[in-house]
This record gives C-alpha cells, structure tokens and sequence, in this order.
C-alpha cells in the first residue's frame, strides 16, 4: 500500500447551528456522535467553529487533553487557570496541555471569530498543566508547509510560553499548515512510525470563504500518491493511510488560496 485515501465530506460532518455557535464536527463530540468518526490516532477533535461577538465558551473544565486552537480569522479571548489572558488573532496558535486540569474560557472578541479547535491524546496521563501560543503569519506559510505543532522534546522544539518555530505537544502528532496558491503543489514524505510501516495522516481544507452546511464549494486541492488521487473543497477533509518514506501531492486545482492544514498522527 502506497497511501489510501478515505474523504471525510464537509456538509457530512457533525453539525449545529446555535445561533451565537456555527460549528462542525470532524469527529464525535457533545451531541454528536457516530461511531464511524470517533478519532484518527491521537486526534480527537477537530472543530471549525464560528463564534459571534460578545459570545463564547463560558469557564470549563478540562483535564488529560492536548488543546490547541488555530485562528482563522476575527480574534480569541482565552482566560484560563494558569493566569493566561490573551487575545489571539489570525496567525496565531494556542496549546494548551490540559494534563491534571485546568480551566478555562474562550470568547470572541470584537467580530465574529473563526477557528479550529484541536484536541489530541496525551501520550502519558498526570501532566502539570502548560500554555503555550506561536505566531505564524500568511507570508510563512505561503506555498510551504509549516510545522506549527509538533512532539514536545523533539529536537529544537522550545518549551517556552511564547517563543518561534512550533508549539510542543505531548502526542505523537505533528500539525503542518500552507496556504497553497492556485496550481501550487506542495509534497509530503510520511514520516516513520513508532511500531509498524504503516501511517496516519489527516488532511483539512479550511472553510474560509464563509460558513456553509451544504456541499462544500470555494477552494479546491487535489491529493495524490500512488495510484490514489482525491479533490477536496474547503471544509473537506480525508484520512490517509501511506507507507513511512513514500509521500503524497497536494496541488491547488481551483482559482482562489486553499488554507489547508496536514496532521502526521499515531
């Protein structure tokens, strides 16, 4: 097996439209489930949410999760436990290693915000709870991927709160992001896993060009590896299967920028 790809259809996610909350589900979450989508590997959740102003997430508890939010666009209001208060806005990317429990609240500050929220299994229970956040602007990751999460003590890999170069999180999970120009490809080389040859990858077409339930329009990319070629639209989104040290193709095949993040998971 060169890769298999399976496609996860934006209008066939979870979905609920709550008037201050447009969300979708990639995976079972809140009053969302189907045994079909539970998670991929480490990845749990994988959340496109829109937030309308003056709204968000009230104060909440979470422990023994990896949490990360991607800012698409508008801007994020975190508090949390630790003593974090921040303002997030697009380009910028929050960690947060929930480990023993934390608290904390997410609300949209000013205009409507856009972003993914992210979870992962940690690979070891009882972590002390951190933070983390990085910015990546769209000239970094123009027509190139960027690795804005990866394993924490890889090499390189900062622990600090704020620093460059990506977030750590402690799961087997790298998250890369580009924002791919009409008939740009980018290639990627599936990494080597822990045990076996075999490879999980995810790939997301970010819905920026509005919140749509229907079948997904706007952006398109196709991917290709092996004998295995799939088109995707924004909010599309497909599980990949490859061989460690094959790779696949992403390539823009429509007329406009396709934010498009890859996730290297076991």
């Amino acid at each position: 097996m060169t890769m298999k790809a399976v496609p996860r259809l934006s209008h066939e996610r979870g979905h609920a439209d709550h008037g201050w909350l447009k969300t979708f589900h990639t995976f079972s979450f809140a009053m969302y489930h189907d045994s079909d989508h539970e998670q991929f590997g480490c990845l749990r959740v994988l959340n496109e949410d829109r937030v309308e102003p003056g709204t968000g997430f009230g104060t909440h508890g979470h422990r023994e999760f990896e949490i990360f939010s991607y800012v698409v666009s508008g801007q994020l209001e975190h508090r949390d436990s630790m003593g974090n208060l921040e303002i997030l806005k697009r380009g910028d990317l929050q960690m947060t290693s929930a480990g023993t429990g934390i608290r904390h609240s997410e609300k949209c500050y000013g205009e409507q915000v856009h972003f993914l929220q992210i979870w992962s299994m940690p690979s070891q229970s009882g972590l002390t709870p951190t933070y983390y956040t990085r910015h990546f602007t769209d000239e970094e990751k123009r027509d190139k991927w960027v690795r804005v999460v990866t394993p924490a003590g890889e090499s390189g890999v900062s622990e600090a709160r704020a620093a460059s170069g990506p977030a750590p999180v402690h799961s087997p999970l790298s998250l890369y992001a580009s924002l791919l120009s009409p008939a740009a490809s980018l290639s990627h080389t599936f990494p080597t896993a822990r045990t076996g040859t075999t490879t999980k990858a995810y790939i997301h077409v970010v819905q920026t060009s509005g919140y749509n339930p229907e079948a997904s329009s706007g952006a398109r990319v196709k991917i290709s590896g092996g004998d295995t070629a799939l088109e995707l639209s924004e909010g599309d989104g497909a599980y990949i299967m490859g061989e460690a040290g094959k790779g696949i193709q992403v390539e823009n095949i429509g007329d406009s920028t396709a934010e498009v993040l890859l996730f290297d998971v076991e």
